[in-house]
């Protein structure tokens, strides 16, 4: 009776040790399934474009509309200006409409248009956003400061390899890799809070903030601004300047543009019509 008694208390314990051995295995699986999960990341520009979009943001013709747009307040002299193009040209991501309609699998964000940064003689900085029109890179718009490739760098050091964007909605800048969304600026901070969210979570508040404004919504057809739609934007955005192509602008850009979704929606020429950057609620 002994030897069978102690035999029975080794297969339980073998069973036990065997049961205890799988759960810790599932559990050990279990975020990486929850990582195969997250959406995949917006597929980046390819290097001839970024290349592309540099050589436009630094043309000739590019370098003289700065001129004049460094100098449209009368702090410096065109002649002065000197503006130059400076550092790398990044890829700018937007909120992607699919991800805010809860589309399995879909980016958070998608690429709107390449930026670069611009500085003049007397220190101040703009921003050159270019998009591909046709069969080529051109500018598209000129924006003061230097948002674009500071959040970039900014988002690169805080979350190596994830993915710098901009809610226009509310002009918050974020960067997210797998589950984590993080804040960039005081927008996103109080969007979020300090210390960042769940991918879920934040996924679950543009939906309930978007969600039902998206193209082909009811209150898309009303024809009603916010959300994904155009409205006035508000004081304090950031100044920017758009213009004709009668004065050697390379025309106005297609609904599908990538530059659309930020409200660049014609190309620039003379400085000559300032406005300040779209922000929609």
């Amino acid at each position: 009776m002994m030897n069978t008694s102690k035999s029975t208390v080794r297969n339980t314990a073998a069973r036990a040790a065997a049961a205890g051995a799988l759960t810790a295995a599932l559990l050990g699986l279990a975020p990486l399934a929850h990582a195969a999960q997250a959406p995949a990341a917006p597929t980046p520009p390819p290097a001839p474009a970024v290349a592309a979009a540099h050589d436009a943001a630094s043309a000739p013709a590019t370098l003289d509309t700065l001129s004049r747009f460094f100098a449209r307040d009368g702090a410096v002299a065109p002649a002065k200006a000197k503006p130059r193009i400076e550092g790398s040209t990044v890829p700018v991501y937007t909120l992607a409409r699919e991800f805010v309609a809860g589309k399995a699998g879909a980016p958070v964000a998608s690429l709107d248009f390449l930026a670069s940064k611009a500085v003049s003689a007397d220190g101040r900085k703009a921003s050159v956003w270019t998009a591909r029109t046709g069969d080529a890179w051109k500018v598209v718009n000129i924006a003061t400061g230097d948002d674009e490739t500071r959040y970039a760098a900014e988002g690169s050091a805080r979350l190596g390899g994830g993915t710098v964007f901009r809610e226009p909605q509310i002009d918050a800048w974020y960067v997210q890799r797998g589950d984590r969304v993080l804040p960039l600026d005081p927008d996103a901070t109080r969007a979020i809070g300090a210390k960042g969210t769940t991918l879920d979570r934040y996924r679950d508040r543009v939906r309930a903030a978007y969600g039902d404004k998206l193209p082909g919504s009811a209150y898309a057809k009303k024809g009603q601004a916010g959300g994904y739609g155009e409205q006035d934007a508000p004081a304090g955005a950031r100044e920017e300047t758009r213009a004709s192509a009668e004065d050697g602008g390379s025309g106005p850009l297609g609904a599908a543009s990538a530059a659309t979704a930020a409200g660049a929606l014609v190309a620039l020429g003379a400085v000559a019509v300032a406005g300040r950057r779209l922000r929609r609620r």
